[in-house]
């Protein structure tokens, strides 16, 4: 008879695609994994993976035998996962990967709450605009604006897509005035998305629908939200930054609204990781406190556009 250990084993290592992420996963020995596959193999006969240094792949045989085994497998590991986690405290590492500048917005409090609550866990920031490789990175969590693309890996929305707006200082505005329609703002420094030509398009709706488009050029360009940010505060020009960026400089006076009328709709925030199943707790914890932080976050209260603080 086969021994069921041997067959999760399996099931683990071609979920996640190598013996040293299955192992860091599951907590045990590369070669201890290695050695219960091979034990899998005799006792059925036939080889089931096809391992390199850098590269593991099933055989046919392989591929059949895990389609036939997996959900099984994976059904078990969750019943027995659903009886204990009610008394399993959440511990180890988790390692989440964010945009460079996602601590100038959100407060690091939140991580100082999570790890007092959750003293046996570590958290490690891999803080970065380039788009990370879950699996590859060893990520367990990452947290992600704009668009997603369709990678198969789970996305749970944090932060509803909200509105950009159009934004200045109010020295900009004193030194250059505001442009009273859309044409205007061909007159004035934008801040654009870097761009070799220092220009864009905005694709923008107005209240009722409607969307139009306009052609924008500044002298200042940059890669992230965050610089554009900084720079309409420095008074460099007009920004199209998301409303959840800016609100406190809004309510404070260091921005003010430049045709309100138009806005573009955001991407909103979410929380991307390679699957549902088997999750460890601690990973479990940090999600829903990223969904709980920012869901207040969104809550803050807003004022009309056109006011001050």
């Amino acid at each position: 008879m086969l021994d069921l250990n041997d067959v999760a084993v399996f099931v683990h290592v071609v979920r996640y695609g190598s013996f040293a992420e299955a192992a860091r996963r599951l907590g045990i020995p590369p070669n201890t994994l290695s050695r219960r596959v091979q034990q899998l193999e005799a006792q059925l006969g036939t080889r089931l993976m096809q391992r390199s240094t850098r590269k593991l792949s099933l055989t046919s045989a392989g591929q059949d035998f895990h389609d036939r085994c997996a959900d099984a497998v994976e059904g078990l590991v969750d019943a027995s996962q659903a009886v204990m986690s009610g008394n399993e405290e959440p511990s180890g590492l988790v390692r989440v990967a964010a945009p460079a500048d996602f601590f100038d917005f959100f407060p690091m409090e939140w991580l100082v709450a999570f790890l007092t609550e959750y003293p046996q866990v570590r958290v490690d920031l891999v803080l970065s605009d380039a788009r990370a490789d879950l699996i590859a990175d060893r990520i367990d969590v990452a947290i992600r604006g704009g668009v997603l693309e369709d990678s198969g890996l789970v996305a749970r929305r944090a932060l509803d897509a909200g509105l950009d707006g159009l934004v200045a200082s109010p020295a900009y505005i004193a030194a250059h005035g505001a442009p009273s329609n859309l044409e205007e703002l061909a007159t004035h420094d934008c801040l654009v998305f870097a761009h070799p030509s220092g220009r864009a398009t905005w694709r923008l709706s107005t209240h009722d629908g409607t969307e139009v488009e306009v052609q924008v050029a500044g002298r200042l360009s940059g890669n992230t939200v965050q610089v554009l940010r900084k720079a309409a505060l420095a008074g460099l020009g007009i920004a199209l930054l998301p409303s959840t960026m800016t609100r406190r400089e809004l309510r404070a006076g260091l921005l003010v609204p430049v045709l309100p009328q138009f806005q573009r709709k955001g991407h909103g925030v979410h929380l991307v990781y390679a699957s549902r199943r088997h999750l460890p707790p601690a990973v479990s914890a940090f999600i829903e406190l990223v969904v709980a932080r920012l869901g207040d976050f969104q809550d803050l209260p807003m004022k009309p556009p056109g006011t001050l603080a």
